[in-house]
Protein backbone atom coordinates (compact mmCIF):
# COMPACT_ATOMS: atom_id res chain seq x y z
CA UNK A 1 0.00 0.00 0.00
CA UNK A 2 3.04 2.29 0.16
CA UNK A 3 2.99 2.92 -3.61
CA UNK A 4 -0.65 4.04 -3.59
CA UNK A 5 -0.41 6.72 -0.92
CA UNK A 6 -1.72 9.41 -3.28
CA UNK A 7 -4.94 7.48 -3.87
CA UNK A 8 -5.87 7.30 -0.17
CA UNK A 9 -9.06 8.97 0.84
CA UNK A 10 -9.48 10.83 4.14
CA UNK A 11 -6.73 9.40 6.39
CA UNK A 12 -3.16 10.52 5.86
CA UNK A 13 -1.43 8.17 8.30
CA UNK A 14 -2.44 5.52 10.80
CA UNK A 15 -0.38 3.78 13.49
CA UNK A 16 -2.78 0.82 13.49
CA UNK A 17 -1.10 -2.03 11.57
CA UNK A 18 -4.50 -3.55 10.63
CA UNK A 19 -5.94 -0.32 9.25
CA UNK A 20 -7.27 -0.55 5.68
CA UNK A 21 -7.08 2.65 3.68
CA UNK A 22 -10.03 3.62 1.49
CA UNK A 23 -9.37 4.54 -2.11
CA UNK A 24 -11.66 6.08 -4.69
CA UNK A 25 -10.88 3.46 -7.35
CA UNK A 26 -13.71 1.43 -8.87
CA UNK A 27 -13.40 -2.20 -9.84
CA UNK A 28 -13.52 -2.96 -13.54
CA UNK A 29 -16.12 -5.50 -14.68
CA UNK A 30 -14.90 -8.82 -16.03
CA UNK A 31 -14.72 -9.02 -19.80
CA UNK A 32 -17.61 -10.94 -21.31
CA UNK A 33 -16.78 -13.70 -23.80
CA UNK A 34 -16.69 -12.57 -27.43
CA UNK A 35 -19.90 -14.47 -28.27
CA UNK A 36 -21.87 -12.55 -25.61
CA UNK A 37 -20.61 -9.08 -26.54
CA UNK A 38 -23.21 -6.98 -28.40
CA UNK A 39 -21.44 -4.10 -30.11
CA UNK A 40 -23.15 -1.18 -31.85
CA UNK A 41 -21.42 0.39 -34.84
CA UNK A 42 -22.35 3.84 -36.09
CA UNK A 43 -20.95 6.74 -38.10
CA UNK A 44 -20.52 9.96 -36.16
CA UNK A 45 -19.74 13.52 -37.22
CA UNK A 46 -20.89 15.44 -34.15
CA UNK A 47 -18.33 17.75 -32.53
CA UNK A 48 -15.58 16.48 -34.84
CA UNK A 49 -15.25 19.48 -37.18
CA UNK A 50 -17.00 17.64 -40.02
CA UNK A 51 -14.70 14.62 -39.90
CA UNK A 52 -16.37 11.21 -40.02
CA UNK A 53 -15.50 8.50 -37.50
CA UNK A 54 -16.77 5.00 -36.78
CA UNK A 55 -18.08 4.74 -33.21
CA UNK A 56 -18.16 1.27 -31.63
CA UNK A 57 -20.04 1.14 -28.33
CA UNK A 58 -21.44 -1.51 -26.00
CA UNK A 59 -18.18 -3.20 -25.00
CA UNK A 60 -18.38 -4.75 -21.52
CA UNK A 61 -15.09 -5.56 -19.87
CA UNK A 62 -11.72 -4.38 -18.69
CA UNK A 63 -10.16 -1.26 -20.14
CA UNK A 64 -7.06 -3.24 -21.13
CA UNK A 65 -9.15 -5.56 -23.35
CA UNK A 66 -10.90 -2.54 -24.90
CA UNK A 67 -7.52 -1.00 -25.74
CA UNK A 68 -6.31 -4.28 -27.28
CA UNK A 69 -9.41 -4.51 -29.50
CA UNK A 70 -9.02 -0.86 -30.53
CA UNK A 71 -5.36 -1.40 -31.41
CA UNK A 72 -6.21 -4.42 -33.54
CA UNK A 73 -8.96 -2.52 -35.39
CA UNK A 74 -6.70 0.47 -36.01
CA UNK A 75 -3.95 -1.78 -37.38
CA UNK A 76 -6.27 -3.71 -39.71
CA UNK A 77 -7.95 -0.53 -40.97
CA UNK A 78 -4.65 1.33 -41.33
CA UNK A 79 -5.97 4.42 -39.59
CA UNK A 80 -5.95 6.21 -36.26
CA UNK A 81 -8.42 6.19 -33.42
CA UNK A 82 -8.85 5.96 -29.68
CA UNK A 83 -10.59 3.98 -26.95
CA UNK A 84 -12.09 5.21 -23.69
CA UNK A 85 -15.23 4.95 -21.58
CA UNK A 86 -16.29 1.68 -23.22
CA UNK A 87 -16.19 3.16 -26.74
CA UNK A 88 -13.79 2.79 -29.64
CA UNK A 89 -13.37 5.55 -32.21
CA UNK A 90 -11.88 4.70 -35.61
CA UNK A 91 -11.10 7.59 -37.95
CA UNK A 92 -12.67 7.62 -41.41
CA UNK A 93 -15.67 5.96 -43.03
CA UNK A 94 -14.50 2.39 -42.37
CA UNK A 95 -17.86 1.06 -41.16
CA UNK A 96 -18.00 -1.87 -43.60
CA UNK A 97 -14.43 -2.95 -42.88
CA UNK A 98 -14.86 -2.62 -39.09
CA UNK A 99 -18.12 -4.62 -39.19
CA UNK A 100 -16.45 -7.38 -41.21
CA UNK A 101 -13.46 -7.57 -38.84
CA UNK A 102 -15.67 -7.77 -35.74
CA UNK A 103 -17.93 -10.44 -37.27
CA UNK A 104 -14.91 -12.54 -38.23
CA UNK A 105 -13.67 -12.34 -34.63
CA UNK A 106 -17.06 -13.64 -33.40
CA UNK A 107 -18.69 -10.47 -32.02
CA UNK A 108 -22.42 -9.85 -32.41
CA UNK A 109 -22.70 -6.63 -34.41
Amino acid sequence: MKNNWKKREGVVYSTNSDFAYKTNEQEEPETLPIEKQKLKISLDRKQRKGKTVVLISGFVGKNEDLLDLAKELKNKCGTGGSAKDGEIIIQGEMIVKVKEILKNKGFKV
